[in-house]
């Protein structure tokens, strides 16, 4: 019988409606992966095998009594630890939430299962989405599948190694910085962020509220397309959320897949996001991935973007002043974690001090401290007041770029994925990881990472990313399929067919948490 597990989610859906599987088996057979490697790869914190079952047969049973039914009912799908979820614990990371259900589902976690999927379980992230290799995670690390002693990527590596792992056929995960596209780009997956606003934040536990953006993980672009189809469209409890009526991101992949999908498209280089620092490895695949696009019929235009050399620097400004704002909610008192003062009165203050200093982690309270000092009296306009000023000079450079061209690309990493503890002593050198990812969540507009190959001195995946104007989401994923499909003709199959099989796998199964 087919490894269930190893099919894409089109695929896996197609057989589900033609009734040659069952839901059941579907959801079994990816509970059963993640049974066999995640002790090695610890891709989720929480997973609902029994409401998974359930859920599961339900369909089945809606199926056989010809009830109408989703396009992708019955398909599997894992869910980032930031999205609310009313059956599953739901602690972005963080110990100040441990074992926190909440009482409602966030929007995308709704349209999941009005659309028939199966939850299999929440994904392991950097704490409150704070990182680029979910090695903050206060419940231990995420390996990268293709080598488990080096990083996943992050924030969302727990929703890329799930991928990657085949352990889910595809998940959610969120992006302020590029915590689905470098995950993505380390994993062999593919990521998008969303144009801001055209999918719901409404029950995603906020970071940055004016970066945030949901979006899908998968393996494939069409799978991409097919689960932002179901989570996208204007929420009325979201207020920065869009009214667009917005048009198939599947229909547009398969668009992809015509042979002159590419004829006329100008496609333009990003001077200031490949140049130095990148890995040898990283600019050869790139450089190899525009030929087959210029070879295809695009036209290769290199554009100059001079306000993305500070991109880094504003984000690392309005970032962290927004996180203090928004993680100033967990006090102690409305929920979460309470921690009372070991000696001394127990005031609100001291219990908030106690509760705050155990419940967060060294990355949270660094961010915290420094947004708050960008906000205080007095240094307001010289920080974040002068970071806003840049974001719009990047928009700028945006809107110029796309006069000029129909896309914009870059690596989506300058390197591959780097070893555990590599990084982790000079935070300004785990920041600048998401350098090419940055500019897009500052604009807003819509972002896509694919993987273009592996890397001649590591082996290890390299990812492509793709940017259009707002709104402009679909153009990604006719030029991402397109692009897709010239590689896998030259691979001979999917990047991840290539991947180690982690079966074989036992030297970390032992030890829970450890890297």
């Amino acid at each position: 019988m087919t490894d269930l597990t190893r099919l894409s989610a089109s695929a896996l859906a197609d057989l589900l409606t033609a009734g040659e599987v069952s839901s059941v088996e579907a959801t079994r057979a990816h509970l059963d992966r993640i049974e066999s490697v995640d002790a090695d790869v610890h891709a989720f914190l929480h997973v609902a095998a029994e409401n998974a079952i359930r859920t599961a047969a339900e369909i089945d049973g809606r199926r056989a009594a010809g009830d109408p039914l989703g396009a992708l009912a019955g398909v599997p799908v894992a869910i980032k630890d930031v999205l609310a979820t009313h059956d599953m614990p739901s602690t972005s990371g963080s110990r100040i939430l441990e074992g926190w259900i909440p009482p409602y589902d966030a929007t995308v976690v709704r349209k999941l299962r009005e659309a028939d999927l199966v939850p299999l379980g929440k994904t392991n992230m950097d704490e409150f989405a704070m990182g680029s290799s979910t090695e903050h995670s206060a419940y231990g690390p995420t390996r990268n599948p293709w080598d488990l002693e080096r990083i996943p990527g992050g924030s969302g590596g727990g929703s890329a190694a799930a991928v990657s792992a085949f352990e889910a056929p595809f998940a959610l995960g969120s992006d302020t910085g590029g915590s689905i596209r470098q995950p993505a780009a380390v994993t062999g997956s593919v990521g998008v962020k969303p144009t801001y606003g055209g999918v719901s934040r409404y029950g995603a536990i906020a970071l940055a509220s004016s970066l945030d953006q949901v979006g899908p993980v998968s393996r494939t672009v069409l799978d991409a397309g097919l689960l932002h189809d179901v989570i996208a469209g204007h929420d009325p409890f979201d207020s920065t959320s869009l009214t667009d009526t917005w048009p198939s991101m599947a229909d547009a992949a398969r668009a992809g897949l015509r042979d002159d999908a590419l004829r006329g498209v100008r496609v333009g280089v990003v001077r200031e996001l490949n140049g130095e620092g990148f890995q040898a490895g990283v600019k050869q695949r790139f450089d190899e991935a525009l030929a087959l696009l210029q070879g295809a019929g695009a036209e290769i235009v290199e554009v100059a973007a001079p306000s993305f050399e500070y991109a880094v620097a504003a984000y690392y400004l309005i970032l962290p002043a927004e996180a203090s704002s928004n993680l100033a909610r967990f006090d102690s008192v409305r929920f979460g974690l309470r921690v009372n003062p070991e000696e001394g009165p127990v005031t609100v203050e001291r219990v908030m001090a106690a509760t705050r200093d155990a419940g967060f982690g060294t990355e949270v309270k660094r961010r915290i401290i420094l947004g708050t000092y960008a906000l205080s009296a007095g240094y307001y306009d010289a920080y974040y007041g002068s970071a806003q000023k840049v974001r719009t000079l990047i928009q700028r450079d945006f809107s110029a770029a796309f006069e000029k061209v129909d896309v914009l690309v870059s690596p989506s990493a300058p390197t591959t994925a780097f070893r555990f503890g590599e990084k982790l002593a000079d935070p300004m050198a785990m920041y600048l990881n998401d350098i090419t990812t940055i500019p897009a969540n500052l604009a807003g507009v819509p972002g896509m990472g694919l993987p273009i190959g592996l890397a001649p001195e590591d082996g290890l995946p390299v990812g492509m990313q793709l940017m259009a104007p707002a709104r402009a989401d679909a153009r990604l994923y006719t030029i991402g399929a397109a692009l897709e499909r010239l590689l896998e003709q030259q691979w001979g199959g999917p990047l991840l067919s290539q991947a180690p099989d982690l079966s074989a796998t036992e030297m970390f199964a032992s030890e829970e948490g450890a890297v």
